[in-house]
């Protein structure tokens, strides 16, 4: 038999068929023979060089940048609507949403939602948020504590003065609404003149800032952790950066009348410049996720790599017109090439690139 190659491609990697006169064992250390390997029997058809540099482990996948999640806002208060925003409208704290019989239904910020009506002797969570709200709006006189007071009572009568409505010194049940933050309005269901009521759907809104959603299967769990650093490409082909800013799993119905659903990973990225994609309330976008990262480290082309006939990779290192084989042990594979040390392995070294 003639010293000819034989390989093929598996996975990326080149799995060595034959070398010279013997089949895969001609690469084989054997034992006691540490990592230097045979001489090859011939030179390799093309070389690389062996480079250092910083592997990144990314992957890009559609995303959708808007506002987020939307919240359905159903009104507690019966009568008529007399005011409405308009869709795309920001509202902040202490402003009206919108208005039945005239009178105002008003944004205060918090984490509960409101669920009774509060007055003087009341005590709770509630409590503290409303007062906190009152003190942030400028009104004083109380202890923004649990506590609804007397004097809670007198800073309500004066914000309620302000605001246009009855001065009882409590707060009706749907007269507040509380959210985190300012709120955008994304869309309104009820009508100018219609007429409201408790549990009827007023309008959606989402929060203020930009976020971009992707939709991952559930075996990249791994590229969607929260705080992870991303890279998104806007509409006009700009890159900005992001993190990612809260991971949750989705049940997705199947098209298929008769298939099963099916669990996918849901990530939402947020721009680190809040200005990024201004005017755009709604676009495509491609988020690249880095999953790892290696850095200063050597590389060659995952092409480089042949199997061992006593397994694991080895590469083949050519100095001048002689060339031998080495054990290499592999890192991170990205972006076609591979980490490897062993041997031999430094930079500038010239592989083999087997055919």
């Amino acid at each position: 038999m003639t010293g000819r190659r034989g390989a093929k491609v598996v996975g990326g990697a080149v799995t060595v068929l034959a070398v010279g006169a013997a089949a895969a064992a001609t690469i084989g250390f054997g034992s006691g023979s540490g990592s230097e390997g045979a001489p090859a029997a011939e030179g390799p058809p093309a070389t690389a060089t062996v480079t250092r540099e910083t592997l990144d482990d990314t992957q890009s996948v559609d995303g959708t940048l808007g506002y987020g999640d939307t919240t359905a806002l159903t009104g507690r208060l019966a009568g008529t609507v007399t005011s409405l925003p308009y869709a795309g409208s920001v509202i902040a704290r202490g402003k009206p949403i919108y208005r039945v019989d005239d009178d105002p239904v008003v944004l205060l910020y918090g984490g509960l939602p409101a669920y009774r009506a509060l007055g003087a002797g009341d005590e709770g969570a509630d409590v503290r948020q409303l007062e906190a709200n009152l003190r942030a709006l400028g009104y004083d006189g109380f202890t923004a504590d649990d506590s609804y007071t007397s004097a809670t009572a007198s800073a309500v009568r004066e914000w309620q003065e302000d605001l246009g409505v009855a001065e009882t010194g409590r707060v009706e049940l749907g007269r507040v609404v509380f959210a985190p933050a300012a709120i955008r309005v994304d869309s309104v269901t009820a009508k100018l003149g219609g007429g409201a009521g408790p549990g009827q759907e007023v309008l959606a809104y989402t929060g203020t800032s930009r976020v971009i959603t992707v939709q991952l299967d559930i075996g990249e769990q791994r590229l969607a952790r929260k705080g992870t650093a991303v890279s998104v490409e806007l509409p006009d082909g700009k890159r900005v950066d992001g993190a990612v800013r809260r991971v949750y799993t989705v049940i997705e119905a199947s098209d298929d009348p008769n298939g099963e659903p099916e669990t996918k990973i849901e990530a939402q990225v947020s721009l680190t410049d809040g200005k990024a994609g201004a005017g755009l309330d709604v676009a495509a976008v491609e988020v690249t996720f880095t999953a790892a990262q290696h850095e200063d480290v050597l590389t060659v082309p995952v092409a480089a790599l042949v199997a061992l006939a006593e397994g694991g990779y080895g590469v083949e290192l050519v100095s001048g017109a002689t060339s031998r084989y080495t054990r290499v042990e592999t890192g991170l594979f990205a972006g076609g090439r591979v980490e490897v040390s062993g041997d031999g392995i430094v930079e500038g070294a010239t592989v083999g690139m087997p055919k």
